[in-house]
């Protein structure tokens, strides 16, 4: 428990203004997580303890370049287990989420996590981006294909609507050397170092790249 109090800490030190609902439901993504790794290899066996740095805390990472408005909507492109979707949905509870995965195996686990904490504003869905027809303000991903091809894949799905501060469009994370990625919408992208809001190591390679659709 001592341990999951401290890697508790990392989230709290970036997000001191959580409520006691949003503590406990971080709180409990630990031994969820460790429970259905055991089960479901989601979370390679060796970054499991690292699961509050790696992969909660690098989903927030979004929640610093922007504020989602209340009754935004947000698709997750290959959320594996729930990330980014799982953590940025217990930060911004009134904004809705879907969460989507090729493998079914995978959104088994996003669900039972979703439900054993109570997460009222998210849905998972076992399908490809191209079958999904829905339009969302801003679709996310955590470096789960090259940008361009996931540009043209999920701009169909943006919606002409604006309610945010940035106008809609794809936020995706990514690691390493970026540049050439960039490079065809480097008039209209924005690239961001996750290094600048979070002071952990682990951080130094990371960025997130914005382009609006």
């Amino acid at each position: 428990m001592a341990s999951k109090i401290r890697k508790m800490e990392q989230i709290l030190k970036y997000f001191p203004n959580l409520s006691t609902t949003q503590i406990s439901q971080f709180e409990s993504l630990y031994q969820l997580y460790i429970e259905w790794n055991e089960k479901i290899n989601i979370i390679s066996r060796k970054d499991i303890e690292n699961l509050y740095e790696h992969h909660v805390l690098h989903s927030l990472a979004i929640a610093q370049i922007i504020h989602f408005q209340s009754n935004t909507n947000i698709l997750d492109v290959g959320t594996g287990g729930g990330f980014p979707g799982i953590p940025l949905a217990i930060l911004f509870q009134e904004v809705n989420f879907v969460l989507i995965d090729s493998i079914g195996k995978k959104i088994k686990v996003g669900k039972a996590v979703a439900n054993a904490i109570d997460l009222k504003n998210i849905k998972l869905k076992h399908l490809r981006i191209q079958e999904e027809k829905e339009k969302y303000d801003f679709v996310v991903s955590r470096a789960v294909m090259p940008l361009d091809d996931l540009i043209k894949l999920a701009k169909k799905n943006i919606s002409k609507n604006q309610k945010n501060a940035l106008p809609n469009g794809l936020i995706c994370l990514k690691g390493g050397e970026l540049q050439h990625e960039v490079l065809p919408y480097k008039n209209i992208a924005e690239l961001y170092e996750i290094s600048d809001y979070f002071n952990e190591e682990y951080f130094k390679t990371k960025k997130a790249v914005y382009v609006p659709l």
